[in-house]
């Protein structure tokens, strides 16, 4: 199974960036991964939320295949301790579905249809985080969970 982060908007913190290029090269030595960046919207005062949310929602849909299993990042979604994570990765990516999407969303999250595409939703704390830090924080936790996988000595309980 592929796995595949789609994120609105490029990272633009060059100190970010360093960090979650390193944790891509170590991630890619244990599966096909992608981050997919979908260009940020220039967006007018005019403009509601839902509205960002609606044309967000329609370049989200572009980058999506048929048969992928869509997981939200999302405050309100499932949260679980590192090594809950691994064993519910492993147990997705044996199940079959050709391609694992996890999505960040914008800065007002998901318009309706995108959560009605999605099969789980998944959260990384009850804290807030900036959609830059949001994806050093979970390309780091797919690492952690492929090394707990493979009894690694990375992750220490």
């Amino acid at each position: 199974m592929k796995l595949t982060l789609i994120v609105i908007g490029k990272t633009t913190d060059r100190h970010l960036r360093t960090l979650i290029d390193d944790y891509l090269a170590r991630l890619t030595h244990y599966v096909p991964f992608t981050l997919e960046v979908i260009p940020e919207l220039r967006v007018t005062k005019s403009q509601s939320a839902e509205q960002q949310k609606v044309m967000e929602a329609e370049l989200i849909r572009k980058q999506l295949q048929p048969g992928d299993y869509l997981v939200l990042l999302d405050e309100h979604g499932t949260e679980r301790r590192s090594v809950d994570f691994a064993a519910w990765l492993e147990k997705r990516m044996a199940v079959g579905a050709r391609r694992m999407v996890f999505l960040v969303g914008g800065p007002y999250g998901f318009a309706d249809d995108i959560h009605a595409l999605a099969k789980e939703k998944i959260s990384l704390s009850q804290m807030t985080f900036s959609h830059q830090l949001i994806r050093l924080l979970f390309v780091e936790q797919l690492y952690r969970a492929q090394t707990i996988l493979r009894g690694e000595p990375y992750h220490h309980e």
